[in-house]
């Protein structure tokens, strides 16, 4: 059970109530993550707003989704795995690549090096070095791109803490966790 309410789409109002309408409309339901986010107007507004441009970006939609889960599972987040498996095998990434993603590797040496960047990002709180930069650089990355795949990992982070800290109930078909995953049962 979640430790904050899970807003309704019906008793939304106001800017809440529009962006469940979007979410919804996108999603063909409205996720309990959302629901959770929606008690806050501005989070709500934040977290959306995160997603669409994030979605428009340069390292499209199949390593946005191999970086949610390999970020999800460091970070013992059921909801976050469960939702972005789903959402990973529908941008078209196989089982095996996704459950590759999970524990940070991939067959392709550029997805690859993203994985182990992103997964430094959040191992080390962003300390992290020149060699690091250097090395998702030399797979490949320009600047932008890997300034976008910090975008990732903060709103990854972001979800993350949001399912895991308020128990936010999981409405996507579930994935176990890697024994890696820091809350992994």
């Amino acid at each position: 059970m979640s430790r904050i309410a899970l807003v309704t789409p019906s008793a939304a109002e106001g800017k809440a109530a529009r962006l469940l309408e979007q979410i919804h409309g996108a999603f063909g339901a409205t996720p309990n993550m959302f629901r959770a986010v929606a008690n806050s107007p501005a989070a709500l507004q934040s977290m959306w707003s995160a997603f669409g441009a994030l979605g428009g970006g340069t390292l499209g939609a199949r390593l946005g989704e191999q970086i949610a889960v390999a970020i999800a599972d460091r970070n013992g987040c059921e909801y976050c795995l469960a939702a972005h498996t789903a959402l990973g095998r529908k941008a078209g990434v196989g089982a095996d690549d996704m459950a590759a993603a999970q524990a940070g590797r991939s067959g392709d040496p550029k997805t690859a090096a993203a994985l182990a960047f992103a997964l430094a990002i959040v191992e080390r709180r962003a300390h992290i070095g020149e060699a690091d930069v250097q090395a998702v650089r030399d797979a490949g990355f320009d600047d932008a791109q890997i300034v976008e795949i910090m975008a990732h990992v903060a709103l990854n982070l972001f979800t993350n803490y949001v399912n895991v800290a308020f128990a936010v109930p999981v409405d996507f078909p579930g994935v176990k966790l890697n024994t890696r995953g820091v809350n992994a049962k």
